[in-house]
This record gives C-alpha cells, sequence and structure tokens, in this order.
C-alpha cells in the first residue's frame, strides 16, 4: 500500500509540474503571439482577396487548403528553422527580425502608395476564367507564399519574444503560436468570407423582419468593414514593422533614435492627467513608430521594385532555364 500511495504521490507531481509547464507554454504563448498582432491582422486583412470571384461552394475549401499550406509553412518549414537559430546563430535573430520589420514597413507604404497613385488595370479583377480549378490552384499558391512571408515574420517576432534556454520550451511556445494564429486568422477568414452568404440567407428566409433586416445589414456592412480591416491592417504593418526596426537599432548599439522617441512619450504622458498618462506614453510612441515606418517603406518601395524584384526574377528565370 505504501509503494502505491508513493507511486501516486510521484504521479501528482509529475502532472503538476506539466501542467506548470502547460500554463508556461499557453502564457508565453500569448504574449509571443500579442508581438506579432501587426502580422497576424495583415494576414487576416489580405488573405481574403484570394478567395474573391470563386463559387460560393469553393470558398471554404479553398480557405482550408491554404490554412493547410500555412500550418506546413509554420511548423514544418520555420520552426525547425527557428530553433537552429536560436541554438547556433542567436546573433542573427535581431538583424531578421530587422529585415522583417523592413518588410512589414515596405509592404504597408505599397498600400499607400498604390492608393494615392492608382496603377492602371489591365485585368479586370476577380474575373473567371474557361478553367476555374486552374485559376484555384494558382490564387491558393500564391497565398500560401504570402503567407510563408507573413509567417516568416511571425515566427521570428515570436522567438525574439521568448526567454533563451530550453530547446523543448521554445519549441514547444512555437509550435503553440503558429497553431493558434493560424487557426485564429483562417477561422476569422472563413467567417468573413461567408458572411456575406449568411447574411443573404438571413434577409432572404429569415422569419422575422428584425432577422431579415439583420441580412441585409451584415451584407451592405461587408465591403465597408473589409476596407476598414484593410486600412487597420495597414496601420498594424507600419506600427510594428516601425517599431522592430527601431528596437532593433537599439538592441544593437544605436540607441538615440529609441531614446529619443521615449522622450517626446514621457513629454506628452506628462501633459495629460495621470488616468491618460500610459496610455498617451503608448499612443505618441505607436503614431511616431508609424510615421517612421511609412518614411522607411517609401525609401525601399524603388530599391524593392527597381532593383531587388528584377534581381530575383532574373535568378528565378535563369533556374526555370
Amino acid at each position: 500500500m505504501s509503494g502505491l500511495l508513493a507511486l501516486l504521490d510521484d504521479v501528482a507531481a509529475i502532472a503538476k509540474v506539466a501542467a506548470a509547464s502547460l500554463d508556461d507554454v499557453v502564457g508565453q504563448a500569448a504574449k509571443a503571439g500579442a508581438k506579432a498582432a501587426g502580422a497576424v491582422i495583415d494576414d487576416a486583412a489580405v488573405t481574403p482577396k484570394y478567395i474573391h470571384g470563386f463559387e460560393a461552394s469553393r470558398e471554404l475549401p479553398i480557405v482550408w487548403r491554404i490554412a493547410k499550406g500555412s500550418f506546413k509553412n509554420k511548423l514544418v518549414f520555420l520552426l525547425p528553422v527557428a530553433l537552429l537559430l536560436s541554438s547556433f546563430a542567436p546573433w542573427a535573430i535581431m538583424p531578421l527580425l530587422m529585415l522583417g520589420g523592413c518588410y512589414l514597413c515596405f509592404e504597408g507604404a505599397e498600400k499607400i502608395h498604390h492608393a494615392v497613385f492608382p496603377h492602371a488595370v489591365h485585368e479586370e479583377e476577380g474575373a473567371i476564367p474557361d478553367d476555374p480549378a486552374h485559376l484555384e490552384e494558382q490564387k491558393a499558391a500564391g497565398a500560401i507564399k504570402t503567407d510563408f512571408i507573413l509567417s516568416a515574420e511571425i515566427m521570428t517576432i515570436a522567438l525574439a519574444a521568448i526567454p533563451t534556454g530550453n530547446i523543448w520550451m521554445q519549441a514547444a511556445v512555437l509550435a503553440a503560436v503558429g497553431i493558434g494564429i493560424t487557426v485564429l486568422v483562417y477561422g476569422s477568414v472563413a467567417l468573413i468570407v461567408k458572411a456575406d452568404d449568411v447574411g443573404l440567407h438571413m434577409a432572404d428566409n429569415g422569419r422575422l423582419g428584425m432577422t431579415r433586416s439583420l441580412g441585409r445589414g451584415i451584407v451592405k456592412a461587408m465591403p465597408g468593414f473589409l476596407h476598414v480591416l484593410t486600412l487597420v491592417g495597414t496601420a498594424a504593418m507600419l506600427w510594428v514593422g516601425g517599431s522592430i526596426v527601431i528596437h532593433g537599432l537599439d538592441v544593437l548599439g544605436l540607441p538615440w533614435l529609441y531614446e529619443q522617441i521615449h522622450a517626446v512619450a514621457l513629454m506628452v504622458g506628462h501633459a495629460v492627467p495621470q488616468q491618460m498618462e500610459a496610455a498617451m506614453e503608448w499612443l505618441t510612441t505607436a503614431a511616431i513608430d508609424g510615421v517612421l515606418g511609412v518614411a522607411l517603406g517609401l525609401v525601399l518601395i524603388p530599391i524593392v521594385t527597381r532593383i531587388i524584384t528584377p534581381l530575383w526574377r532574373a535568378v528565378a528565370g535563369l533556374r526555370g532555364a
């Protein structure tokens, strides 16, 4: 009996350790995931355009196909690379993070540039060719490639937010971040792309006038909602991208810009009532980070479009030859 009680004590102790470890993983994953908010919002904002124009019956299968590609990007490709970097080249994490921040600034600034100076459209967006299956293949592949870039940024941001030391803990946290964010993003995308259909069903088949009115309201509101989501995603990209670059400069021994922004935020915070001080300091810092993110992105647009992209296409063309 004493042996059985001792065994039960050991099992209980192991269970407590496992529960504590699980709590640590969930807690660290939540903190790391929050750091990647800008890339997450942009991922949710970008993906619906890849589903636009298809039959309603194909929307959810396409979302699921892209989601599976996202799981593969994060868990099969990016997670092992992140762990290798953490173990053998931790010095490279911050430069890579800053490179990802520059990409976010470029993407955000490019969206603003396109909105201010729209390019001529040569093809009608959303047009479905005679072979919808081929278009679906192309759209899904394009979405998965875009997801890879955003997933790389998400995983790098998460890795930088995880305490170093236990590689298994890092792996568990990164896996939790990857799974949780993918479920969140593509669950949200599925709800967004089907909202029109739900609204139409409610408008046509609702038994109550209130239900039908709500359905019509959903249908009318979706274009505006998608526009707002795009704006929020762009703003988040610029804020997060600028913040990453500025923080990276501070970590790499160039603290001047970070210190100046911090000083301005403190000054603004002291100018408002104490109850609003912390919020105003955060808003001021985020606003300055976002403005600097726009400036950096605008500088990067000609570099990327006129130098990096042509070189990349030339290299890809040589490989395909």
